[in-house]
């Protein structure tokens, strides 16, 4: 990828993440590693490095909520559910997305 699109994808990327996390957690409880392994098969995240603070940030505004369980004698897990707070402010998104999508498509499709 030439490196003003890696740019703009890097870009739409960090605008789009909060709300990606928000859908999956919409679907069910995950662990962080999982949200990580997941957004990463995506290719949304390169590292999950880059997704815990922003689940520590998610937290302290409310839009998640965690719960830690001992799984196997292991390190203990934190989960992720997503709170009602998050589920409104992923439906505003999910409205915001399909307008604005809808227009930037039409636009790109009027310049071609």
């Amino acid at each position: 990828m030439p490196d003003n699109a890696e740019r703009i994808a890097t870009n739409l990327r960090k605008g789009v993440l909060e709300y990606c996390v928000l859908a999956l957690l919409a679907a069910s409880e995950r662990y962080g590693l999982e949200l990580a392994t997941d957004l990463q098969a995506r290719g949304l995240i390169a590292s999950e490095g880059s997704l815990y603070p922003l689940l520590a940030r998610m937290r302290e505004n409310g839009l998640v909520d965690t719960r830690t369980e001992a799984v196997g004698g292991g390190r203990p897990r934190r989960y992720y559910t997503i709170t009602p707070a998050g589920s409104a402010q992923l439906r505003v998104f999910a409205d915001v997305w399909r307008t604005i999508g809808a227009e930037v498509d039409a636009v790109l499709e009027g310049a071609s």
